[in-house]
């Protein structure tokens, strides 16, 4: 049976998908298609507000399938456009880390806006352990130059509270606890004005790159925006008011 991506609505505002592609959960040329697919699909609905992405089994995910990779660069190419389009998904996306977190499968994670682990986890940037070169530019941003050199050029793997330690993720949770943790975070977030959340992951996301006068330059017509908008109206109304807000994203 070939790997799937489970789409699992938990509400009309989040979607959790699992990677089910065992044992390890790599991701391969069809496996990437059917992630592209996935996130096509759910990001298609204007009710999605927070997406959850997890592996099935011991595995988070194991990147790349190297048993099928050519010798021509195109499933590097390939990799990179998913990871592209993970990290610019409309709405913030949380990765629930809950096994092995390696090579591809850890850049993957590093997409994602935010990440929890399981305590049993463990992060592997195998880059250096197969002659290539992974999560030199996200993991630095991430977790700072030094910690992230002793990641990628050790190869060695990390446990969750290293991870945690370093900043990688943000909460561990036991096994059986984690997904529910990664849902009651997402349902939090969705419950927040959307096209705030959505404007907020755009210019947070793009922070590290601009000088404050080139991030001051982008924040302010997305403010001029939000200030303008519906949500920011029945926020304010709410708040007068002293009842909780209901947001439309418009």
């Amino acid at each position: 049976m070939s790997g799937q991506v489970h789409v699992q609505p938990v509400s009309d505002a989040v979607v959790l998908l699992e990677i089910d592609n065992p044992p390890m959960n790599p991701l391969g040329v069809e496996m990437r298609q059917t992630f592209m697919e996935a996130l096509d699909q759910v990001e298609a609905d204007d009710a999605l507000r927070c997406l959850i992405v997890t592996g099935k089994g011991r595995a988070f995910c194991a990147g790349d399938d190297l048993k099928n990779v050519g010798p021509a660069g195109e499933d590097l190419a390939g990799f990179g456009r998913l990871l592209d389009r993970l990290e610019q998904t409309r709405v913030p996306v949380i990765a629930a880390v809950n096994g092995w977190c390696v090579g591809g499968g850890f850049e993957l994670a590093c997409c994602c806006d935010i990440r929890l682990a399981s305590t049993e986890a463990k992060f592997v940037c195998a880059g250096v352990n197969v002659g290539l070169m992974a999560s030199t530019y996200r993991l630095p941003r991430l977790i700072g130059v030094s910690r992230a050199k002793a990641m990628l050029l050790t190869g060695l793997p990390h446990d969750a509270e290293t991870a945690d330690r370093y900043g990688l993720v943000t909460g561990l949770h036991a096994p059986d606890d984690l997904r529910a943790a990664a849902i009651a975070l997402a349902e939090r977030i969705a419950s927040r004005a959307p096209l705030s959340v959505e404007a907020t992951k755009r210019t947070s996301s793009r922070a590290l790159d601009l000088s404050p006068e080139d991030w001051g330059a982008i924040a302010a017509p997305e403010l001029r925006v939000l200030r303008k908008s519906n949500d920011h109206h029945a926020a304010v109304a709410a708040f007068r008011e002293r009842r909780d807000p209901v947001f439309t994203r418009s």
